[in-house]
């Protein structure tokens, strides 16, 4: 038997999966962040389950790849964005965020509440 807080776990994944996969290579430049931003929140929050999810593309990050590049807008990485999501799924609430650690774009627990 699966248990809501396992359930509410597998829903958070699932969100994770679904916007680091359909975002990842969009173009992003400093003037359509903030836009690209509210759309990824806008899409996510439509699944069952979530209630929140807040998406910041790191300006600091994106001005920095793009200082060494003849373009000016980039692909959409982990390494530009940090994301946090709240999902509730019965009488749970599971508190998610994806940041860089050692590299990598780590989506991770923060919190599960019964």
């Amino acid at each position: 038997m699966v248990t809501d807080p396992q359930s509410a776990c597998f829903e958070a994944g699932i969100k994770f999966g679904s916007l680091y996969h359909q975002f990842a290579g969009t173009p992003v430049s400093p003037d359509s962040a903030r836009s690209l931003e509210r759309a990824m929140e806008e899409s996510i929050e439509n699944q069952p389950h979530c209630e929140s999810v807040s998406v910041n593309i790191l300006d600091d990050a994106l001005e920095a790849t793009l200082a060494d590049s003849a373009a000016d807008y980039t692909e959409l990485t982990g390494s530009l964005m940090r994301v946090e999501m709240r999902i509730e799924y019965e009488d749970v609430t599971v508190r998610t965020k994806m940041e860089m650690e050692d590299g990598y774009p780590l989506m991770k627990l923060v919190s599960v509440e019964e």
